[in-house]
């Protein structure tokens, strides 16, 4: 808990404030007077109500659905805070959005999640605190110090309970084994992996299981479930496969488009998210369970602010 001293500072927009207030209650603190509204027009209006010249500021803010609206906060916020005088400007982006836009898949395609770090850096920022990438390599867009945090213990402790001989984690797509080998290493079980071809964005197409799933209990791990194809066509073939039980985990929750109808309909018996991203009341399925990152943001801000080792969180 922050108990030595009154320079440091936490303010947050709208797209996450319960986080943001568990963070503040963890940290021992309340979040920072700010107001953030729109003019009539839409364009976003920014008011810092107290003082922060000198300070350490914290501005929690993911970028997520309404991904434009949320960055412009974000930016706009960092700005105020600049011209403020704020002394170190460090953002706190638990879900970053654009990051699956990190290099040109195609001829002339732009390589956002770059923009958007170049835009981040220019608002004023210092130092950036985000939760599980989409791509390890975005760290590397950014001139500024980034702390990249891991929501794999959290959901591997979650799991650790219900792990038997018959337990085995799967990779939902090629892109995801690392993470998946991470946390099958963690819970001490086997892996599979789900090979799919995706003709086009937002469509799966399973082509096979590498491994034995037969009479398994599976979990899938992925770092984000955005419309659910991948997730829901992957769990149904691993019932045709002759799995039992299928859970499934993801660090950040876009959940876009058909993917709750999917996602009720499935063979899934639990979905396990973490609270990167604020979901709306109705998309809550009795399936869904969201377990709080507030521990970790906390302690990483805390290190931050006393310079000390971010490998500490984990241990």
């Amino acid at each position: 808990m922050i108990t030595h001293g009154n320079e440091i500072k936490l303010f947050a927009g709208n797209s996450n404030l319960p986080l943001a207030r568990k963070i503040a209650e963890k940290l021992n603190t309340t979040l920072g007077d700010i107001e953030v509204t729109k003019f009539s027009d839409g364009e976003t209006s920014v008011h810092i109500g107290e003082t922060v010249r000198g300070r350490d500021l914290f501005i929690i803010q993911s970028t997520s659905n309404p991904v434009n609206d949320n960055l412009m906060e974000l930016l706009i916020m960092i700005d105020a805070a600049k011209r403020a005088s704020a002394g170190r400007i460090t953002a706190v982006i638990p879900y970053f959005g654009y990051a699956r836009q990190d290099r040109k898949a195609r001829s002339r395609d732009p390589i956002t999640a770059k923009l958007v770090a170049d835009l981040i850096q220019s608002a004023g920022a210092d130092r950036i605190l985000t939760m599980d990438l989409h791509a390890a390599q975005i760290q590397g867009f950014f001139d500024i110090p980034l702390d990249h945090l891991l929501g794999g213990p959290t959901l591997y402790n979650y799991f650790a309970g219900k792990v038997d001989d018959n337990f085995i984690v799967v990779s939902p797509d090629i892109g995801s084994v690392s993470r998946a080998r991470n946390v099958a290493a963690r819970l001490n079980c086997s892996m599979a992996i789900i090979d799919k071809r995706r003709p086009k964005a937002n469509v799966m197409e399973v082509m096979n299981i590498i491994g034995s799933v037969e009479g398994k209990k599976c979990l899938l791990v992925d770092d984000m479930i955005d419309t659910g194809g991948t997730i829901v066509q992957g769990s149904q073939a691993l019932v045709e496969a002759g799995a039992t039980e299928i859970y499934a985990c993801c660090t950040h929750s876009v959940l876009s488009g058909p993917a709750i109808e999917r996602l009720e309909k499935s063979p899934i018996k639990e979905l396990v998210m973490l609270d990167t991203i604020q979901l709306p009341a109705d998309k809550l399925l009795p399936k869904f369970k969201i377990l709080s990152t507030a521990d970790i943001f906390a302690a990483a801000i805390e290190n931050v602010y006393l310079d000390k080792p971010m490998s500490k969180i984990y241990d």
